[in-house]
């Protein structure tokens, strides 16, 4: 039988020509699709082409901690300690040493949900002043007040996220409707109060996305950020607490909204005393919330 030839690049054919003598727009390209600890352990040190389009800031633009085991005994903190010759890995090093080579243009940054610091904030705002996303690190509360004040250095902010609702987070939203004029998502969690939906409604009447998961959020205050956000395209408050997951009369105040989610939502939390800690300021009986 006769075989078919597979034709393959002339570069390959031949053999006279390797990865690293693609141009460098190429090499930028590609890498600018690779996860944190590839541009950092991996790409760098196999030649120096690869070594300068990996330094390139387009590479450095989306920077992504999360995807990281960042413990001190991971792999790649070891491996990362090593090749730069540091006693023990340091989370602000890394921090600085990625937002150092984006110069500037960083438009996305996800912190490790532990290990940053309100310092490593406060340099992020101000080397990072074209942050479109951000999602935040687990803070103190005392840190959290902070909070407000460094989100006004990214006036571009288009997304933030948190894994949990900040006490002042009134005035939180007050701040970013003044200077974060192009602000359309925010994910956060926890006990959404009365303030806090107003404060929403009130501040943030164009949001396009709201995520309230795994919240305790009251029916009324619901109906407080739906009328108030009525240009909300997305609203998800799956596994929330508060209402029923097939309340009726929700359905029908949401219907307007494209994507509504609110998979496994319960009037209370039968687990209240062991999981919610926020549940003992609120009067109960059997479980109930009143």
């Amino acid at each position: 039988m006769e075989q078919k030839l597979i034709h393959q690049p002339i570069w390959i054919q031949k053999n006279t020509a390797s990865w690293s003598c693609l141009e460098m727009d190429c090499l930028v390209e590609i890498f600018m699709k690779l996860n944190l600890d590839d541009l950092t352990l991996a790409v760098p040190f196999v030649c120096k082409s690869w070594f300068l389009a990996a330094s390139h800031p387009l590479c450095w633009r989306k920077l992504d901690f999360r995807r990281l085991d960042l413990l001190p005994w991971s792999p790649f903190s070891k491996s990362f300690a090593l090749r730069h010759s540091l006693h023990y890995f340091s989370f602000t090093y890394f921090l600085k040493l990625a937002v150092g080579r984006s110069f500037k243009s960083v438009t996305e940054l996800r912190f490790p949900l532990k290990l940053a610091s309100l310092d490593d904030l406060v340099f992020s705002s101000n080397e990072c002043p074209k942050l479109k996303s951000v999602a935040l690190p687990i803070l103190s509360t005392d840190d959290e007040a902070m909070i407000s004040e460094l989100v006004c250095n990214w006036k571009d902010l288009e997304r933030l996220e948190m894994e949990s609702m900040p006490l002042n987070f009134p005035e939180l939203v007050k701040k970013m409707s003044i200077c974060c004029k192009k602000i359309s998502e925010i994910a956060v969690s926890g006990e959404v109060r009365e303030e806090d939906a107003a404060a929403i409604a009130s501040y943030l009447p164009k949001l396009k996305k709201l995520d309230l998961s795994d919240s305790y959020l009251k029916k009324k205050d619901l109906f407080v950020i739906v009328r108030g956000c009525r240009e909300l395209e997305e609203l998800n408050v799956n596994g929330c607490f508060g209402f029923e997951e097939d309340d009726k009369e929700i359905k029908s105040k949401v219907s307007g909204i494209r994507n509504f989610k609110s998979q496994g939502c319960k009037l209370y939390c039968e687990d209240a005393y062991e999981f919610c800690d926020w549940w003992d300021e609120y009067p109960q009986l059997n479980g109930y919330v009143f």
